[in-house]
């Protein structure tokens, strides 16, 4: 009985973002990536009026709604609004790099320790039936119930209900009736930021501790909840909400709280595999492709003069001649990030479909690797091709039966593919070692001879980054690579002309997992230590951020943004807790201003397709806000 309570009060607090994000979805089509930092920010606000200020309860709910609102509506106007003609990608990365700031600037604020939060109720003060139970429990309850009734109600019976209801129905046909669909998709952000930060008190006091860090298991629990119930379905947000809240108590009962990542990524992979369109919902159909499509392609990747390019290669093969094993060791990081960052490229820039999770494709290769050679006594090269296989075919079959579906939803699998191979590590001791992690994995050899000077690594990465430069660029330029353009440029019309664009994304995602399986073998081989904490998601924003910098359909863009993302960092290791920040930040102003990248450059023709997609995109803004 204590387990089905743990699970319904865990469920109502999930249900209560799960209704956040499928109001947004619902009204504006856009998987929000921040609502999950707003949760967090919520738990942290409260823990500060309450035990720093000494607020009541009451005054800190309110509080926090207050303020949660206001960052909504300030998400909607700096991330959303001025995207509104791009397509879903743009705004999908925007609320994605929102999510990075706003979880980094509450560390800074707040610190990255895990706070104690105030007792303000009874834990065990009722008893039913031998039963015990308390105050804060029913509170909790009865706070999500009123919310969501209250929404409910709204929703139905007043006049801003019905204007949401029509917006999310169809948004065009809603201008035309006079809806200010702008000014309705910005409260669907105001209500549901609020929901969120209520959520994130209601946790705090429940489990008696809140951390900065916990938006973003708590921002995918809730795209799972909203999934499992139906994406878009507010009833349906509740009930995914319950089930999962439920089904991951007993799970943590049954196998400790190390399996609770694993719970969450696993019932959104199974959902995305068997009813994408939830319980209450039905399976998405998507008239036009929401993803890249000309958003990234408006410039076109520089043309490196042959003779340029060997003096660069050449100046960077005599590197070690003038600088020490630091430069070296850091350098060798710098080119295995660029290898793991044309994995994206592929995937995103020549296949135009974005991925979100790559860090779990390296950490496959990583893994596999680092087995083989300790456990089973292959040699590195056997291993290193091991790793680029395996890795590709986890990826794969892990997404299969999402590739069917559309934009978001294939980008969601892709990141909770990554966080499940995370939390898989995590719990697979006998063949991982768990949290203690692999360690003592021995350097690569060369003609019998270990590499284990730096200068050797560093020349070794380099030889491998500029084999897969090469060849990423003339798969671009291929047949191959041509029928991947035109399903990221017009994925209907690729389907028209008998090209099967599922299977070819599918194809470029095992590729690209193939390169991140390669990059996790030398990155294992570097670093000699690895452990699950590792593979976090911030190294799957790292490798996005990377690739976007230099330009993402620009293979030699990846070796531009590794070099000022990783390199260049390195330089200042003291400013390392304000790193993630940094990426944050810079994928924000890369999408709004540059979202073509460093590497690229943008002809008369671009210009002249740019223009006309703004105008009509203005026209579109004119139409409907």
């Amino acid at each position: 009985m204590d387990i089905l309570l743990a699970g319904i009060v865990s469920g109502s607090t999930y249900a209560l973002l799960a209704v956040g994000v499928s109001l947004i979805f619902g009204v504006s089509n856009v998987v929000n990536f921040a609502h999950g930092a707003i949760f967090a920010v919520g738990g942290m606000l409260g823990w500060f009026l309450a035990a720093q200020l000494g607020w009541p309860l009451w005054a800190v709910l309110a509080g926090v709604i207050l303020f949660t609102s206001v960052l909504g509506l300030a998400i909607y106007f700096a991330a959303v609004r001025p995207l509104r003609s791009a397509p879903g990608i743009a705004v999908l990365l925007a609320t994605f790099a929102v999510g990075i700031i706003l979880d980094n600037t509450s560390q800074r604020v707040f610190g990255a320790e895990t706070k104690r939060f105030p007792s303000l109720l009874e834990r065990s003060n009722f008893e039913l039936f031998g039963f015990r139970f308390g105050t804060i429990a029913l509170v909790i309850i009865g706070v999500s119930v009123v919310c969501v009734v209250g929404l409910a109600l709204t929703l139905a019976y007043t006049r801003l209900g019905r204007a949401i209801r029509a917006t999310a129905q169809d948004p065009e046909a809603a201008a035309q009736m006079g809806i200010p669909v702008g000014r309705v998709q910005a409260t669907s952000f105001v209500v549901a930021s609020a929901l969120g930060g209520v959520a994130g008190v209601l946790v705090g006091m429940y489990y008696s501790n809140v951390q900065p860090s916990m938006g973003f298991t708590a921002g995918v629990t809730a795209f799972a909840a909203a999934t499992i119930g139906g994406l878009g379905s507010l009833p349906g947000a509740i009930i995914g909400g319950l089930v999962l809240g439920v089904g991951e108590a007993f799970g943590v009962a049954l196998w400790g709280d190390s399996v609770r990542a694993l719970i969450t990524f696993g019932a959104l992979i199974l959902v995305l595999w068997i009813r994408p369109g939830g319980i209450l919902g039905r399976v998405p159909v998507l008239a036009s492709e929401p993803m890249t499509g000309t958003f990234f392609g408006a410039g076109r990747p520089v043309r490196l003069n042959p003779w340029v390019g060997a003096g660069l290669l050449a100046a960077a093969a005599l590197l070690p001649l003038v600088v020490g094993d630091y430069v070296l060791r850091a350098g060798a990081l710098v080119w295995i990030y660029a290898l793991f960052a044309l994995s994206v490229t592929i995937a995103g820039g020549l296949a135009g479909q974005i991925v979100l999770g790559q860090a779990g494709a390296l950490a496959v290769g990583a893994y596999t690797s680092a087995l083989l050679v300790t456990k089973a006594g292959w040699g590195f090269w056997a291993s290193f091709v091991a790793a680029g296989l395996v890795a590709a075919l986890v990826s794969v079959i892990l997404t299969a039966a999402t590739w069917r579906l559309r934009g978001h939803y294939v980008s969601m699998a892709t990141l909770a593919t990554g966080a499940l191979i995370a939390a898989l590590a995590l719990n697979l001791h006998d063949i991982t070692n768990g949290a203690r992690g692999l360690y003592g994995i021995p350097r690569p050899t060369l003609f019998g001879e270990p590499v284990s000077s730096a200068w050797g690594m560093y020349l070794l990465t380099l030889a491998v980054l500029v084999i897969a430069l090469v060849f990423v660029t003339r798969l671009a330029g291929s047949h191959l690579g041509r029928t991947w353009a035109a399903v990221r440029e017009d994925e209907v019309a690729a389907a028209a002309s008998g090209i099967h664009p599922a299977a070819y994304k599918s194809l470029a995602f095992g590729l690209g997992s193939v390169l991140a399986g390669f990059a996790g073998a030398l990155y294992a081989a570097q670093v000699t230590y690895i452990e699950p904490a590792q593979f976090g998601i911030s190294l799957s924003v790292l490798a996005v951020t990377i690739a976007i910098l230099g330009g993402l359909r620009a293979p030699m863009g990846a070796v531009i943004g590794a070099v000022i993302l990783v390199g260049v960092p390195e330089l200042f290791r003291g400013l390392a807790d304000w790193r993630l920040l940094f990426y944050g930040v810079l994928l924000l102003l890369l999408i709004l201003l540059r979202p073509q990248g460093l590497w690229s450059h943008v002809g008369l023709r671009d210009r002249v397709r740019s223009w006309r997609e703004s105008r009509a995109g203005a026209r579109r803004k004119e139409v409907v806000g």
